[in-house]
């Protein structure tokens, strides 16, 4: 809205008594604008306090993993020995090649 004061430039709904070419106006689009950036900080902290409470609990958030730590395991065995390529390996498990790329990458990193 400021960058449309500076061009001169008002602003007047069709559906709510708004228009910004009034001083009237102008302080209910400012009020307006408060209560929006009031309710995104109360969603932000609401959300914060949630996963909080979810990590005190021991939740963690994001996507489940795909292959269980014995299955990780015997991929990167498979892999650095030679027995099956990366390909063979997401076949056999029913994964993306490139989850199998990332596990052998995570494995070469933590060795180092």
């Amino acid at each position: 809205m400021e960058l449309l004061g500076e061009r001169g430039v008002g602003f007047r709904s069709l559906t709510e008594a708004i228009d910004t070419t009034t001083p009237a106006g102008r302080m209910m689009m400012q009020m307006v604008g408060a209560f929006a950036e009031f309710e995104r900080a109360m969603i932000r902290e609401r959300t914060n306090a949630g996963l909080e409470q979810a990590r005190l609990e021991g939740r963690i958030g994001g996507r489940k993993r795909k292959l269980l730590p014995h299955q990780e395991q015997d991929i990167r065995e498979s892999v650095q020995s030679g027995q099956r390529t990366a390909a063979q390996c997401a076949r056999l498990f029913g994964v993306h090649p490139s989850t199998i790329t990332r596990l052998i990458q995570r494995g070469r990193a933590s060795a180092t």
